[in-house]
This record gives structure tokens, C-alpha cells and sequence, in this order.
């Protein structure tokens, strides 16, 4: 995120948490629908959806950033984002705000002695309502391996 002269942040709730997602990585926000399974995929990946005919993987944001997996339900949510060109479904448990924020707005994460945080973490933001992480979605979807 580049938020030198401001930038517009999408709030998602997953358990009791905020955690900002930079808007112009998001294409649309949709329902929760059950998705089809994607065989040997890691356990974060609930599975894989049709979006007007571009089938897109769904990846359990909780379990992903270590919080544990998610039960979706009829109020669960499906944000579409663009991480590294591809088109990915996170599932959340719900959208919250859109945040206008500054580039002094947002502080380092803390240091907690690991650096999956900073993987996962771009950035703290206090607002009245509390501390919403900002998240780095490069991360979200696992590295390609060189085929085998």
C-alpha cells in the first residue's frame, strides 16, 4: 500500500478481529456459497468457486493467518482480490468500513520474535473502535512450487 498522500482500506471482521485490506486489491465483495474441494490443497484453501466463468480458489483467511478455520454461514463473506494476478476469494466472517487512512496513520507490527508476523502484518492502524492490522494479501497464497 502506498499511502503517501492517503488510501482507502477495506475493514473485515474475522472472529473478534479488524483486519484492513487495501481496496484496490479488491474486485468485489459476495455471499458465501459452498465451493467444490480442491484435492491435496492445504488446509486453508476451502476450495474453489465458478465467478462468472473464472473458477477462483477461496482461502480461509482465519486459518490462513493462524487464527483457526472458519465455519462459514449464511453471514459469511467472500471478498475477490487480486494478489499477485490472480484472481483469490477470502473468506471473512464479515465487512466492516471502508478506512480513509494516512501513511502516518499506520505503525510497524510489533516484534513478537518471528518474522511470520511481518509476513502477514503490513502495518497497525488505532482507531476509536480499536487496533486493525493491516495485511499484506502478497502472502496469502502459498509460493509456487517448481514442478516436479
Amino acid at each position: 500500500m502506498d499511502a503517501g498522500s492517503g488510501a482507502e482500506l477495506i475493514s473485515v471482521r474475522i472472529g473478534g478481529q479488524q483486519f484492513a485490506l487495501d481496496i484496490m486489491a479488491v474486485r468485489e465483495i459476495r455471499g458465501w456459497s459452498a465451493s467444490t474441494p480442491v484435492p491435496h490443497a492445504p488446509s486453508y484453501v476451502m476450495g474453489m468457486i465458478n465467478l462468472r466463468g473464472v473458477v477462483l480458489a477461496v482461502v480461509d483467511l482465519s486459518a490462513r493467518l493462524g487464527l483457526g478455520a472458519c465455519t462459514p454461514d449464511s453471514s459469511s463473506v467472500v471478498v475477490v482480490a487480486h494478489i499477485n494476478g490472480v484472481p483469490v476469494g477470502l473468506l471473512v466472517d464479515a465487512v466492516c468500513d471502508i478506512i480513509a487512512v494516512t501513511e502516518d496513520m499506520v505503525q510497524p507490527p510489533p516484534g513478537v520474535g518471528t518474522d511470520d508476523v511481518r509476513e502477514f502484518v503490513q502495518g497497525i492502524i488505532s482507531t476509536d473502535e480499536g487496533i486493525v492490522t493491516l495485511l499484506s494479501l502478497d502472502q496469502v497464497l502459498p509460493t509456487e512450487r517448481a514442478a516436479a
